[in-house]
């Protein structure tokens, strides 16, 4: 059998990482009856000790331990691990209360306010395509306020700060395994305290826990997926990857409707239609010029 080109190794590589990202709510799911806070602790906790493994065998403590030693860097890290904090339980939360099908649209907002703050903060121009994707965007949010009667603060909240989050990311240069090792490694002193002081048993009538293999799956679930993207990221053009990261939230709304039985009412419909036909202006302009920057979930 004759081996796969860089490209099709990249392209595979890419979608295994945004497929990995689009299940992450079967997997949250499964954690059931832990709360929100418990999973998002295993899941730090775990991260942090596969990543500190990888960043022996790959001798890359060393670079985490340099970034640290930088004012600048060690104060964009602490933000950005408040961020990515945020974000991880927000979504959580979305997931295992109900509102999967939410939290899939602000991952498809994402990637259009990821042009609106690289206009306001790093001085991008926003071609006529990319001012009618935001533009369409704006009106399916819009659209949703008016029929909710308020805001949809969740989608909103998933969507800026996972965009402000790969905003500092980019601006600070560091490898996304030493950013999410400085980052787990934060946040790990809060999740131990939260697990040995601040946790709770769920009732006894909630189902049985899971297993710990399955609680320590988190550590995979959210370090292969990094580490498929940056495989990717070397292979293919950005262009091609920033298109795939679409895949993600297409797979979690499909389970939010299919597997978890969420509605999908009339006004979804409508929000969706406009952000994706945002989103084909958007991937049009952008595929030509080969400058997309993909979004990095973690």
């Amino acid at each position: 059998m004759p081996a796969l080109s860089p490209a099709r190794t990249g392209v595979l590589m890419g979608v295994g990482a945004y497929g990995l990202w689009g299940v992450l709510p079967l997997y949250l799911k499964a954690l059931l009856p832990l709360s929100s806070m418990d999973i998002l602790s295993y899941r730090i906790l775990w991260s942090l000790l596969l990543l500190a493994l990888i960043a022996l065998v790959y001798k890359r403590a060393g670079a985490a331990l340099g970034a640290l030693r930088r004012p600048r860097i060690a104060l964009a890290l602490l933000a950005t691990t408040v961020l990515a904090a945020g974000n991880w339980l927000l979504y959580i939360h979305a997931v295992n209360s109900g509102h999967a099908l939410q939290a899939s649209l602000g991952y498809f907002i994402n990637p259009l306010v990821n042009v609106l703050l690289g206009m306001v903060f790093l001085r991008e121009r926003l071609g006529r395509a990319e001012a009618v994707a935001v533009l369409l965007a704006a009106a399916g949010v819009a659209a949703l306020t008016i029929e909710q009667g308020a805001l949809p603060v969740m989608p909103l909240a998933l969507g800026f700060t996972f965009s402000l989050y790969g905003l500092i990311r980019k601006v600070i240069g560091i490898a996304p395994v030493e950013g999410l090792l400085i980052e787990t490694g934060l946040l790990a002193p809060l999740a131990i305290a939260w697990l040995l002081f601040a946790s709770t048993p769920p009732p006894a009538d909630a189902g049985p826990l899971p297993s710990l293999p399955m609680i320590a799956l988190g550590g995979v679930m959210t370090t292969v997926p990094l580490l498929l993207f940056n495989g990717a990221a070397q292979r293919i053009r950005y262009s091609e990857l920033g298109l795939l990261q679409y895949i993600g939230p297409t797979i979690a709304l499909l389970i939010a409707i299919y597997v978890f039985g969420e509605p999908l009412l009339p006004i979804h419909i409508l929000t969706f239609g406009l952000i994706w036909t945002g989103l084909v202006f958007y991937a049009a302009a952008t595929w030509h010029r080969g400058r997309v920057t993909p979004a990095l979930p973690e």
